[in-house]
């Protein structure tokens, strides 16, 4: 049940809030399998991470709306370290690789995840952070793998060009998005 809320949800602002940005993670994702796993496993990183930075502003500052605010800056925190981890340590592929964290940092499946995990660390814990971390990385890859499946039919020459690309997109999960509430 909560994992069928959270990609619908994951679904929704992902393709309607990063869209409205010129962004969509989880196009960029379903083009290529590379780019799916690289994405995903970014993706799952800052969830997790940031999951657990929430855990600790949320025990630091209960019940005060400067939560928010730090839980965006615990995300540019783990950013720049992931930014610079990847400079130090891969080299030359530092420019292959790095796009990953670029599409990654600001995603709504990092974000979406430590506001709705956000306010509950005195009743779940540290641990049900971190699992809610990872829960939101395997959506964005469930997510992905969906799109991966209709993307070359959905952007092919049999759809009209009108229709082709983003807007068969958003039907096709629309439709996907019924079927998986249908089953709640």
């Amino acid at each position: 049940m909560f994992l069928i809320t959270e990609l619908i949800a994951f679904l929704c602002g992902n393709l309607i809030l990063n869209q409205a940005l010129g962004i969509s993670t989880m196009f960029t994702a379903a083009k290529d399998r590379k780019n799916l796993i690289g994405t995903a496993a970014v993706i799952t990183i800052f969830t997790t991470f940031a999951s657990a930075f929430a855990c600790f502003i949320d025990l630091i500052f209960p019940q005060t709306d400067i939560r928010l605010l730090l839980y965006v800056v615990a995300v540019g925190i783990i950013y720049i370290g992931l930014l610079f981890g990847l400079k130090k340590f891969s080299g030359k592929n530092f420019v292959k690789y790095r796009k990953y964290i670029h599409i990654s940092a600001f995603n709504c499946a990092v974000m979406g995840t430590v506001f709705t995990i956000g306010g509950t660390a005195e009743n779940a814990g540290f641990f049900r952070y971190i699992s809610a971390g990872i829960e939101a990385g395997a959506g964005f890859v469930l997510a992905s793998l969906i799109l991966t499946a209709a993307y070359k039919r959905l952007d092919s020459e049999k759809v009209p060009p009108s229709f082709r690309g983003f807007p068969a997109m958003l039907v096709y999960l629309g439709i996907i998005s019924m079927a998986l509430y249908a089953l709640k």
